[in-house]
């Protein structure tokens, strides 16, 4: 035999091999096998996976009824122009409390007193008008909102290292935001997103006129960004644009090549998409400049049609991700994982657990602390792909049933369950992770089923 040839069994056989040492590794995550980490095997068992839920016109008409219901969200370009000081020192005092609980530096030392007058004194309290303006801004790089005006990090007493109680949420490029107040030392932001209001980084945002802000926001036509993260085309000319980094649901204006003269940044632009995205300037002002993203980013033109397909899809694209409590360790926790992915059709939803599994939003079934598991059960058997079940300080979307079982996708901290001897099992997910349903709890004496309190379609 030819050494070649043999070298190529050789090969064969330790690919073969190496495959089987893969599909046969240990987990302990219970009723999971390859074959329920791929998005396909989903997608080929779900009944009219490619028919469309919501039309683009029933979704805006979702959104507006989503927008009245829920008090939590705003449209940030329908704010007054100004703020009375009384109105706007109740916001800030709402947004920076003291929380009820102790609080912990990493190194154990507990927040004092003084700690907390320091964030109050940044707040900046004694700057407030008798009327204060309302600005526009667009945010231009991944950045977190936040509970004080402070980078300081602060934990619970078990000291999760993961977990950091100050940081509020996330906001990607192309975000608007109403700006309400500047901290003493101008490196903060009180910023009203339109679903939330915290501090934020005023390095990562541009300030412009409201025109400006909305024109670019609503502009069409648009791209939306599909994938996980996406990175535009590296900018030898502009770093702050080059590699710029763009998660899942952020929409950009699209501009056509011939508006850029075919040649951007000494680039042709044909094989890559043409965007804007917002720059922000030295002195803090908002300007709108182009941007190329390769088209073997994943990328889609306009919002993606909403199929249980194309939910599936999504989701799976973060599998794996690390949890990122807050959008903290540049990624997103269980609310922001299915927020963005339904952010990819255009739903918008509020930001926290409780927010999502009690808005009026959507169609919903609810159970109260009476309600029977045989109930609960019931309700789970007929649940749809991408279904939203919610628990306390948590939410799962449904993926499908496998050999009698529903399974779940997730971005979970914790994981715990029974074992086949009836022993209570406590490990780690820290991750967007399939798991079945029934077998996972919140602790040895309570399952996810016994506290499910909604379970919400997106309709």
């Amino acid at each position: 035999m030819k050494l070649s040839s043999l070298l190529i069994i050789t090969a064969t056989t330790l690919a073969l091999n190496w495959s089987h040492y893969l599909s046969a590794q240990p987990t302990d995550v219970p009723h999971i096998s390859p074959r329920h980490l791929s998005a396909q095997y989903w997608v080929d068992k779900t009944e009219d996976a490619e028919q469309r839920l919501l039309s683009a016109s029933a979704i805006q008409e979702l959104n507006q009824h989503t927008f009245k219901q829920q008090s939590e969200l705003a449209e940030t370009d329908k704010l007054p122009e100004q703020y009375a000081r009384a109105q706007l020192l109740e916001m800030l005092n709402n947004v920076s409390s003291v929380p009820g609980y102790n609080r912990f530096f990493a190194n154990g030392d507990p927040l004092t007193e003084q700690d907390y007058a320091r964030y109050r004194d940044n707040m900046n309290l004694d700057a407030l008008e008798p009327n204060n303006p309302v600005r526009h801004a667009l945010v231009t790089t991944r950045t977190t909102m936040r509970r004080f005006p402070s980078p300081d990090k602060a934990y619970n007493d078990e000291m999760d290292p993961d977990i950091d109680r100050f940081i509020e949420t996330g906001l990607f490029p192309g975000d608007a935001v109403a700006i309400l107040h500047q901290s003493k030392d101008g490196d903060w932001l009180l910023a009203r997103a339109y679903h939330y209001l915290a501090w934020i980084p005023a390095k990562d945002v541009a300030i412009g006129s409201k025109e400006k802000v909305y024109g670019f926001k609503n502009a069409e036509p648009f791209v939306v960004v599909t994938g996980a993260k996406v990175f535009t085309n590296y900018n030898p000319q502009l770093p702050q644009l080059s590699e710029k980094q763009l998660d899942m649901g952020v929409r950009l204006p699209l501009l056509s090549n011939q508006e850029v003269e075919h040649n951007l940044y000494g680039q042709n632009p044909y094989t890559s998409y043409v965007v804007t995205l917002p720059f922000r300037e030295d002195d803090g002002s908002l300007s709108i400049k182009p941007a190329l993203i390769s088209r073997n980013q994943d990328i889609s033109s306009g919002y993606l049609p909403f199929t249980r397909g194309n939910i599936i899809r999504q989701g799976f694209k973060f599998l794996g991700e690390r949890y990122g409590w807050g959008h903290d360790y540049n990624a997103r926790d269980c609310t922001g994982f299915v927020s963005e992915v339904y952010r990819t059709f255009g739903i918008l939803m509020p930001r926290n657990s409780t927010q999502q599994g009690k808005g009026r939003y959507g169609i919903n079934v609810r159970f109260d602390q009476n309600a029977s598991k045989k109930e609960k059960l019931s309700a789970i058997n007929n649940m749809d792909v991408g279904d939203l079940a919610y628990i306390p300080g948590h939410v799962v979307m449904y993926l499908g049933e496998d050999n009698g079982q529903p399974y779940i996708i997730h971005d979970v901290h914790g994981m715990s369950y029974l074992d086949d001897q009836n022993n209570y099992y406590k490990g780690i997910l820290n991750g967007v992770s399939v798991t079945p349903l029934l077998p996972m709890r919140l602790s040895e004496s309570s399952s996810y089923v016994d506290k499910v309190y909604t379970i919400k379609s997106i309709r």
